[in-house]
């Protein structure tokens, strides 16, 4: 006589341990984790508050306009090029001693034109470079 039947056990998975770990695991991540805004970026740019340039025979003042034009020592330089920007460069610097550049670049000006006149000069073999800031309150140009 067969006393067992067709009955199939069919296993359970207890699922109070797997929550119990996951409720642990859930709270120490909410504990852990730092909650920062990512969608926005604020720079707080600094003021400079140097006194007005003054004229030195060993600068080198590199204008950059807000459409990208480049000028050296007030002398407009012909076309864009990273190329021509180093041969003007190259000029100017021959004429001084030990020179250092000072980058005076409008407000507006594209990010790329500043990082072109720094490609230039390191290709002209300039090292000492500087950025002209406007101080507060002032109409005046003054070197960092």
């Amino acid at each position: 006589m067969d006393f067992r039947g067709d009955r199939h056990d069919e296993p359970e998975i207890n699922l109070i341990p797997f929550i119990d770990v996951l409720l642990v695991i859930l709270i120490f991540l909410m504990l852990s984790t730092t909650y920062s805004k990512f969608t926005e970026l604020q720079v707080n740019l600094p003021a400079a508050d140097a006194e007005a340039a003054k004229d030195r025979p060993a600068e080198i003042i590199v204008g950059v306009s807000a459409d990208g034009r480049y000028a050296v020592d007030r002398q407009a330089v012909e076309g864009r090029s990273v190329e021509l920007l180093a041969a003007a460069l190259r000029s100017a610097a021959s004429e001084r001693q030990d020179p250092f550049i000072i980058i005076s670049a409008d407000a507006t000006a594209a990010h790329q034109s500043v990082i072109n006149v720094l490609d230039a000069a390191r290709r002209a073999g300039l090292v000492r470079v500087t950025f002209a800031a406007q101080g507060p309150g002032s109409g005046h140009s003054a070197s960092p």
